[in-house]
């Protein structure tokens, strides 16, 4: 939020809408908070969001599973004035995140690689995205349709899980678990 009591920050590309100030990382960098004058409006809102898993493929007749999305997190401070998604944090230790003098590192996960045509056929798991305290987990990838029951069929476990792969030899391998590791809302 602009105003003489509110923080003043550096870092990411920077918009201003109404009386707010948004800091748009698209690659890894720094959050610098310059000026914090009043603790009491010393809290940010964010939206923290994963790379992708990677998408599967597989040998003949078979199909590789979709990369999972990557996780998303996200919280409005109770002071901003815009609409949250359904996932936003209203409670617990990450809603209202406070911030103080001091440099944040910012990590953007990459999207997981994707499997183009070889053994183990699997995609890749994408990079876990950080702010602060708040973790978004990598989109899990996608499982391969060659092998049925085997570890590498099965969608790998992510902040939304990766499809798993099928086909005539392989019709029914299981998706991995989303929001691993869990946090509250839900990531994915």
């Amino acid at each position: 939020v602009i105003g003489n009591d509110h923080i003043v920050a550096t870092g990411g590309t920077i918009t201003t809408c109404g009386n707010f100030k948004i800091h748009t990382f698209n690659s890894t960098g720094t959050f610098t908070v310059c000026a914090a004058p009043n603790p009491s409006k010393a809290h940010v809102s964010y939206v923290v969001v994963a790379g992708g898993g990677g998408g599967a493929s597989a040998p003949s007749s078979n199909t590789g599973g979709a990369g999972g999305a990557g996780g998303y997190r996200e919280s409005k401070s109770a002071v901003d004035t815009y609409t949250a998604s359904p996932l936003n944090a209203t409670s617990g230790p990450t809603y209202n995140l406070p911030v103080s003098v001091q440099a944040y590192p910012i990590t953007v996960g990459a999207g997981g690689a994707g499997n183009a045509a070889a053994s183990p056929w699997k995609g890749s798991n994408g990079a876990n995205s950080v702010f602060s305290t708040i973790t978004s987990a990598g989109g899990g990838g996608g499982g391969s349709g060659a092998s049925p029951g085997t570890p590498t069929a099965v969608g790998e476990d992510g902040g939304s899980g990766g499809a798993g792969g099928g086909g005539s030899n392989a019709p029914s391998n299981p998706g991995g678990s989303g929001n691993t590791p869990p946090v509250s809302p839900p990531q994915g």
